[in-house]
């Protein structure tokens, strides 16, 4: 195989990525000069390396604690679980949650063979149970498996008396919070309602 293949190869894995535009991809880098190829090879490299997961939330940081959690202004009793660190920064750019976050690493689906231990929900019942934490909104896309991971958190959470709300309906199902607005993720919050 190829250099260019090998390259087009690994690009097309990308998220949204085809075959086709992984070539133009390639292609392009190729008339680029060899310093900003470098420069972005090192910038690969580097994000490898030192990006990781949250000791406490599993947001994507280069220190042991994300901004948000190190953040004494946020509210620790307040705790918004979502599927990808992604959508942390969609719900961000709404300004109006002022808790912090916890990144379950993506959704219930056995269709693609992720069950509830491949998520980080123990995690999580771990964290409300050590802590003073009063409510969990439970913020996944409103798909099915959302839906079936929201289900599955709810009952997890339920025996430890916490209040455990869902962002309200406002985003598109199937849709995923990545892609959305500021002011229907705004609406969605501030319109949750409690599990029950």
């Amino acid at each position: 195989m190829s250099a260019i293949d090998d390259l087009a190869t690994e690009l097309a894995r990308l998220p949204g990525i085809g075959r086709k535009t992984a070539l133009r991809l390639t292609y392009h880098l190729l008339k680029q000069s060899s310093d900003q190829t470098r420069r972005l090879a090192d910038a690969l490299v580097v994000l490898g390396e030192r990006v990781h997961p949250c000791e406490r939330c599993h947001n994507l940081t280069e220190q042991e604690l994300c901004d948000i959690c190190r953040d004494a202004r946020r509210d620790p009793s307040l705790i918004c679980a979502v599927e990808e660190a992604s959508d942390i920064g969609a719900i961000e750019r709404a300004g109006e949650f002022r808790g912090t976050y916890h990144v379950l690493g993506g959704r219930i689906s056995p269709l693609d063979g992720v069950g509830p231990e491949d998520l980080r929900i123990n995690d999580l019942v771990e964290r409300v149970r050590a802590n003073a934490v009063k409510e969990v909104i439970v913020a996944t896309n409103p798909s099915l498996e959302g839906e079936a991971t929201a289900l599955y958190v709810q009952r997890q959470l339920a025996p430890l008396g916490v209040t455990i709300s869902r962002i309200a309906r406002g985003l598109p199902v199937g849709g995923d919070l990545e892609y959305a607005d500021g002011v229907t993720i705004a609406q969605a919050l501030s319109a949750r309602r409690e599990m029950r």
